[in-house]
């Protein structure tokens, strides 16, 4: 029965000093207690000065899972680099599962068995994590270099993930030690370098985050990240900027964020609606209702009435066009639909706080409508037009 390949993915770029050392332990004393996987390397190199890719061609012809990739002439950056390494590991190498790895081992060997247990276990994605138990950074670091990767990583997971489920599973989104099944993950993902927002480091969070989005299970291991022995760190300092922007980046253009933008926009022309809505029927009404309290209610319930066709209209038209009702009968029954449940979001529950809030602290109507509305009547209209309204096919 033929293995599945497993291809170690490699950067290097003025590694001269180092590769070697790096190769020769995978090759000798790693790969072979690994019996279930067929262990390949690929080192990916921008043809360095220090003529780096002229060491790894010797290895070559020393260890047949060794293999060299030019991916460029010049430096290109590591991100395009990995993304060229992906692409042809699948395409050149039939891998079916590929890593990410260090080249001076700072990752150490010891994690590549236990990331591929993990596939083993039927992960799709497992990544090495210094913020877990078992996991660490390098003691020798300074100050810089460790806030970077703390207060940076905590950052970059705020703004990526942010009160979702991987806000809580992904602890080291920054970390570079990684392993990918290619089958209906891998392959998933757009591999043209000229499409990442950036081709340097910050590439790492661009790919953590669209490889998550294809669904694929994922689980950490504990990474004890080795200190650099030779040479100088690969981080500029331009690095944390960088990290910060593609988080930004990945966050505004995801489509759950820019819906749920839209689905602000036009909530916000709604609470406009309603606000002078509001004070319009509350002019209007005064005469005939001598109860504030009671005044305030039904002025509100007029005025959101407004505001729920508003909504209706602009959220089938923008929020959710992809899922845009467009034929009549559906397109009456959705708006009575959408209509009963605004009664209960918009009118009945709003109505209820404002009138109680006005009998307990006295007529402060903004105020009432605003925590009526943005705490109450927003949250449940999400949940109800994505699971009702606008639900997908």
């Amino acid at each position: 029965m033929k293995k599945p390949i497993a291809v170690v993915t490699i950067p290097t770029y003025n590694e001269a000093k180092t590769i070697g050392r790096t190769l020769e332990y995978l090759c000798e004393k790693t790969f072979p207690g690994i019996t279930d996987y067929d262990m390949q390397i690929l080192v990916f190199d921008d043809t360095s000065p220090d003529g780096t890719y002229k060491v790894v061609s010797e290895y070559e012809k020393k260890y047949k899972q060794v293999h060299l990739l030019i991916t460029g002439k010049t430096k290109g950056g590591i991100g395009a680099g990995y993304l060229k390494a992906f692409r042809h590991a699948i395409d050149n190498m039939g891998a079916d599962f590929v890593f990410e790895f260090d080249s001076d081992l700072q990752h150490p060997p010891e994690t590549i068995p236990l990331l591929l247990a993990k596939m083993s276990q039927g992960y799709d994605y497992a990544i090495g994590s210094r913020k877990i138990k078992g996991g660490s950074n390098p003691a020798g670091w300074g100050f810089q270099r460790l806030f970077m990767s703390e207060v940076g990583g905590f950052v970059a997971r705020m703004i990526m993930f942010f009160p979702f489920k991987y806000f809580f599973k992904v602890t080291d989104p920054t970390t570079g030690l990684k392993i990918t099944r290619v089958k209906g993950c891998l392959d998933k993902l757009d591999l043209d370098p000229e499409h990442l927002i950036t081709k340097s480091f910050g590439y790492k969070l661009e790919m953590l985050y669209k490889t998550l989005q294809t669904g694929a299970k994922f689980t950490e291991i504990p990474l004890q990240f080795q200190i650099r022995k030779t040479d100088e760190s690969k981080i500029d300092p331009q690095t944390a900027k960088e990290i910060l922007l593609v988080a930004i980046k990945l966050r505004f253009f995801d489509p759950f964020t820019q819906k749920f933008l839209k689905f602000g926009t036009v909530g916000g022309l709604g609470f406009v609606v309603n606000i002078v809505g509001g004070h319009l029927f509350k002019a209007l009404f005064a005469p005939a209702i001598p109860s504030v309290s009671l005044l305030n209610g039904i002025s509100n319930t007029a005025a959101a009435e407004l505001a729920i066709i508003s909504n209706f209209f602009w959220n089938n038209l923008w929020t959710f066009s992809k899922e845009k009702i467009t034929l009549p009968s559906q397109l009456v029954g959705k708006f009575i639909t959408f209509n009963a449940s605004s009664a209960i979001t918009g009118l009945v529950i709003p109505f209820v706080v404002i009138t109680h809030l006005t009998v307990i602290f006295g007529d402060h109507f903004l105020i009432y409508q605003v925590i009526a509305i943005f705490g109450l009547t927003i949250p449940l209209n999400w949940f109800v037009y994505n699971h009702f309204i606008w639900k997908k096919k």
